[in-house]
């Protein structure tokens, strides 16, 4: 073992510097716990109902047909069923049923919206300021414009995040900008490798860790490097869609992609949100993300899948097998994210292990638009804060004992934030 390193050191360059990954160098390392991070992921339109289940719990747990892509990943999984946002039930479907999800406050009708701050921004408020970047606000689906039939904006359709009553967080949808934004990429710097920019300082790290330490650190830069590339030509494509639309005289946000310069593919446009991801939270840019994987009302398609129909469409029949090839595919995804982050090792423990990915969508049902229950599932386990391995059911509870905000409650008392209440509730969820 050479020298100790803090573990508040950072790789620095020009306009940018980025937290060591944990190494066995560092000084403090078994008396300073890693940070906390937390993710939220959204699926518009519901499940498959009847493929969507667990039972037992630890190595006995049983994961049904949607679910079998995190069965890597069971022992760091929590499938909830039976948890509702009352203020989102008996008010219309789509919009009504997703502007209030992350905040359990009533939203309202007409041309002024009002919704409420959402457990990310709130939790970004209170921890974001660990961070250069409070949060990150992704999507992989364009926002809606326009009114819903129900009256309700189609903004609460289009957005999860909400920092307070009558702003939501704009969505990130451009990989290159969320990127830079991430790693203070201005001006000339986007031209730079982050890696040049931090390579003298990496350099004289290495000097001072072990040669186990060296590996994790190559390994580390590497990473940041292979996100890096597929950002350049994220960033080449956008450029040119720009040239092109105004070439045209139209707005870029009309243009369908991959004219508009986002991936045509919404795999990789996903696989992608997901590495930013995974590198601000391993870099600790950032601890707080939220990921759009689909709105409500998702004019997604995936022929990759065989599927014919939108994603909004299929939901329509999701006893079928077409919209079960969608949640399938997008249970993927969530494993991708979940697996990258369980890999980045932390001493004994996992960026995963240190981390709440909680993935849920606005209905159970899409055929019905039935939100009587939404589907819940979280992975990781909060720096041992949270138990994990477990199907827990509150449906037959009551509803004051099955509300979405009291899961909140318990997320944000174990990252350290103390509320008396959030959203509808003042209760913390039992059992959890």
């Amino acid at each position: 073992m050479k020298t100790p390193i803090s573990r508040r050191t950072l790789l620095k360059g020009t306009g940018v510097a980025m937290g060591l990954p944990w190494l066995e160098s560092m000084a403090n390392a078994a008396t300073a716990p890693p940070p906390q991070r937390f993710a939220v992921l959204f699926m518009g339109t519901g499940i498959s109902p009847g493929r969507w289940w667990a039972k037992g719990s630890g190595a006995t747990l049983e994961l049904s047909e949607s679910l079998a892509p995190l069965e890597p990943l069971k022992a760091k999984l929590n499938v909830i069923d039976g948890l509702f946002n009352k203020a989102a039930t008996g008010q219309g479907i789509h919009p009504a049923m997703t502007g209030n999800l992350l905040s359990g406050v009533p939203i309202r009708k007409g041309s002024i919206i009002q919704g409420g701050i959402t457990i990310d921004q709130l939790l970004a408020n209170h921890i974001g300021q660990d961070t250069p970047q409070p949060s990150m606000v992704l999507a992989c689906e364009r926002a809606m414009t326009g009114f819903h039939e129900t009256n309700f904006s189609n903004a609460y359709s289009s957005h999860i995040s909400w920092q307070n009553s009558d702003s939501p967080v704009p969505n990130e949808m451009y990989p290159s900008l969320a990127f830079d934004s991430l790693f203070e990429n201005g001006g000339q710097l986007r031209n730079a490798s982050i890696l040049d920019r931090v390579k003298d300082q990496a350099q004289s790290i290495t000097r001072t860790i072990s040669a186990t330490d060296k590996i994790k650190l190559d390994e580390y830069l590497a990473s940041v490097r292979d996100v890096e590339r597929s950002i350049e030509r994220m960033r080449t494509d956008k450029q040119k869609a720009e040239d092109q639309a105004r070439d045209a005289g139209r707005p870029i946000f009309t243009m369908k992609r991959p004219q508009d310069g986002l991936p045509e593919d919404i795999r990789d446009h996903i696989r992608l949100m997901c590495d930013i991801i995974a590198l601000g939270f391993q870099t600790d840019k950032t601890r707080v993300a939220s990921l759009l994987l689909a709105r409500d009302l998702s004019a997604l398609y995936y022929p990759f899948l065989g599927v014919s129909k939108q994603h909004h469409g299929a939901s329509h029949y999701d006893t079928e097998p077409d919209y079960q090839k969608i949640v399938h595919f997008q249970m993927t995804q969530l494993a991708y994210l979940a697996q990258r982050l369980d890999a980045m090792k932390e001493g004994e423990s996992s960026v995963l292990d240190n981390s709440c990915l909680l993935f849920l969508s606005n209905m159970w049902s899409g055929t019905k638009h039935d939100n009587k229950k939404v589907p819940v599932l979280t992975l990781g386990g909060l720096g041992g804060k949270l138990q994990t391995g477990r199907a827990l059911n509150y449906y037959e509870s009551g509803d004051d004992n099955r509300k979405l905000c009291s899961l909140y409650l318990g997320i944000i008392d174990r990252m350290g934030v103390k509320l008396p209440s959030f959203g509808d509730a003042t209760t913390r969820l039992q059992g959890l």
